[in-house]
């Protein structure tokens, strides 16, 4: 009899171990940053009855291990973590689900069961709907460089079609990499063959009133904007989110794959530049907008909307990240631009004006996760986003790669990096605000309330006691 309940409690405790692990699974492949998988697993496992002064949790960027050891007992599991995107729905409902097993005290087979449907549900939209949302997205982007109306929509146009032909080549499983060069190629092919539409001696012989709707002066802005999709945002500010929460090993992981990202969209827009015979239009295109900040504020709604259906946002509530969108971004605006560049403002400069944007929506969002319940990290990052430097990153890639010895090339690059890089790092240290500098002072009656809920399943005798699983 004894052997039997030892070989049913080893069982269940294999069970309670895989559940945990395929728990942190989905969050590693939805990109949630190190913190919040670990909270979610210690969560999970106090829901599961893991005590956690015995649980040990091991994150890497493609393992998850974990351990239950009491000193005299060990049990090990792992846990392979292969396919990575960003489902920022799945990260919200996995943190729901971890609370709502603790509050009315799931049965393993029911946790099981709302596990298995994050992990297999269809996402809220369409392949189409996400790549127009994703154009639209690069058009609101065009508009904080600069352009006009007109070009918004040929950066869209362009935009759509190459994230439609990556998530395509992504579907049919070739190398993501290489699909990513291949959408930064035809996204920045289909662009310049537009500006050249625009200026063409067919669009000037339209009926006026459709001759000026196709005609722009800012031609080559779409260019610069059209690959903006690929920009790998949240696994940039992941990446300064891990390594500042000391998760270092996981954040170099992270940093490296952005590189990776970035060459590849590199690669394929210097190929589409060589085609279309274009010199030197990334160092001499002005990029100051002189848009009224209602513009700012459509263009700001335009792309945050859009990044999140990439993200796999819930759609009813697309409206928080416009409103926050306008408010990260003319913020960030009104600090940055002023007199010098003709426009209404503090003039302070991007830096300044990036930490100032991110920090104050990542404040204002501590506040709002208790009303829309919805994780911080799901609403910030889709909100920030449209304030990436898009064209400063350009300009430090391709002044390394049009280096030709001479003097100040090098400066020129190494100066758009530096301030690149600051303006990343300012809005990464924004969003992680609640995460790294006040994560004990944000939701202390939560923490209290976890710890009651604890005490209380303890009490009932739901925590393994691994004495009785191995004796």
């Amino acid at each position: 009899m004894e052997e039997n309940q030892q070989i049913a409690s080893k069982k269940l405790l294999r069970r309670k171990l895989d559940l945990l692990l395929r728990t942190g699974k989905i969050l590693v492949e939805s990109s949630a940053d190190t913190s919040r998988i670990m909270r979610n697993m210690k969560r999970t496992a106090a829901y599961l009855g893991l005590p956690e002064e015995d649980l040990h949790i091991h994150i890497t960027y493609n393992m998850l291990m974990v351990n239950l050891s009491d000193g005299t007992h060990s049990f090990s599991k792992f846990q392979r973590c292969d396919k990575h995107g960003i489902e920022m729905l799945a990260i919200s409902d996995v943190s729901k689900l971890s609370w709502s097993a603790i509050r009315e005290d799931y049965s393993l087979d029911r946790y099981e069961e709302e596990l298995e449907k994050i992990a297999h549900r269809k996402r809220s939209y369409t392949p189409w709907q996400v790549a127009l949302c994703a154009g639209l997205a690069c058009g609101g982007f065009c508009i904080q460089f600069g352009c006009d109306w007109t070009a918004f929509f040929y950066a869209s146009i362009a935009a759509a079609l190459g994230f439609r032909l990556r998530t395509r080549l992504n579907e049919i499983g070739s190398n993501g990499y290489a699909n990513i060069a291949v959408g930064a190629f035809v996204a920045t092919l289909i662009a310049w063959l537009l500006g050249m539409f625009s200026a063409s001696p067919l669009v000037v012989s339209l009926p006026g009133w459709l001759s000026s709707a196709l005609q722009t002066a800012t031609p080559w802005h779409p260019l610069m904007a059209c690959t903006l999709f690929i920009v790998p945002g949240v696994p940039i500010i992941n990446f300064v989110n891990d390594v500042l929460d000391n998760n270092i090993e996981v954040g170099i992981v992270r940093g490296i794959n952005t590189l990776l990202i970035v060459a590849a969209m590199a690669f394929g827009i210097v190929v589409a530049i060589q085609v279309c015979g274009i010199d030197n239009f990334v160092k001499d295109l002005s990029m100051t907008p002189h848009h009224s900040y209602w513009e700012f504020a459509l263009a700001a709604a335009i792309s945050a909307m859009g990044f999140a259906t990439i993200y796999n946002f819930p759609p009813k509530k697309l409206w928080i990240l416009a409103l926050g969108g306008i408010v990260a971004v003319c913020t960030r605006n009104f600090i940055n631009l002023g007199p010098s560049s003709d426009n209404i403002g503090l003039d302070w400069g991007p830096i300044l004006g990036s930490l100032i944007g991110a920090s104050l929506i990542s404040v204002i969002y501590i506040k709002v996760v208790h009303w829309v319940h919805l994780p911080h990290q799901c609403l910030s990052i889709p909100t920030v986003i449209p304030m990436v430097p898009g064209v400063l990153m350009y300009r430090c890639l391709f002044g390394l790669l049009g280096m030709h010895g001479v003097v100040g090339e090098l400066t020129g690059a190494m100066y758009n990096g530096i301030r690149a890089s600051l303006i990343v790092l300012c809005i990464a240290i924004g969003v992680a605000i609640p995460n790294i500098f006040a994560r004990k002072w944000i939701a202390p009656e939560r923490q209290r309330k976890l710890k009651r809920m604890i005490e209380e399943r303890r009490a009932r005798g739901e925590f393994i006691d691994l004495t009785r699983v191995e004796q």
